[in-house]
């Protein structure tokens, strides 16, 4: 009997050994020329176990956060406000979201990147309001969220795939409010530069493969 054929690597698998693979150079296990060739690899890797073979050496189990949730820690504290007047908001790497958050865009815009946030509770709500501004959220795989929008002479984008990936999880309750504006929700994180030439290297790879 012939041999089952190696399961395929999605994009969403893809992104994650990315993830890992710049955890590892942060802390020193990968040198940044071997980042960069280990991300090449990855984003044209096209089974699972061509991903697992790119980290098995540079990650122990237990660096690895359980289905990459977000930490909670009930209690007061953490981001309330986040005011962009004329200017920009940008909140990125390790902070807190406090239950109720509101972020103001008033002829300015926001970058809030949630991938390494902290919440204060296992619901949290943020209220997004942009009159000729906006925002960008960038939220985790695997943190439940759920939308709600409203534009006026603007328009809002949700890219985030399924909202309750995480049965059990904590919840973020996001509501966008454009005027003559609009606000980007997505999944992941932002791409750097380098990851952007190693995927339309990719790309190309399995064009002509």
């Amino acid at each position: 009997m012939s041999e089952l054929p190696e399961l395929r690597a999605s994009d969403a698998d893809r992104e994650r050994t990315a993830d890992t693979l710049r955890r590892a150079a942060g802390i020193g296990r990968l040198a940044m020329d071997e980042l960069d060739e280990r991300l090449n690899a990855a984003y044209a890797a096209r089974t699972r176990a061509e991903l697992e073979r790119l980290t098995a050496d540079v990650v122990a189990e237990e660096d690895e956060p359980p289905a990459h949730r977000l930490p909670v820690r009930p209690g007061a504290g953490g981001a309330r406000w986040l005011i962009a007047v004329m200017g920009g908001c940008d909140r990125r790497g390790r902070w807190r979201l406090s239950e109720r958050v509101t972020s103001v865009n008033v002829m300015g815009g926001s970058d809030l990147d949630l991938n390494d946030a902290e919440l204060a509770g296992e619901h949290v709500e943020l209220t997004v309001f942009s009159l000729m501004g906006g925002a960008e959220v960038r939220v985790p795989e695997g943190l439940n969220v759920e939308v709600s929008d409203f534009a006026l002479m603007g328009g809002n984008g949700v890219d985030i795939g399924d909202q309750r990936p995480d049965p059990g999880g904590p919840v973020l309750h996001v509501r966008l409010i454009s005027i003559m504006g609009g606000s980007d929700i997505k999944r992941g994180r932002k791409k750097s530069r380098a990851d952007k030439r190693a995927e339309r290297r990719a790309r190309k790879h399995l064009g002509h493969g």
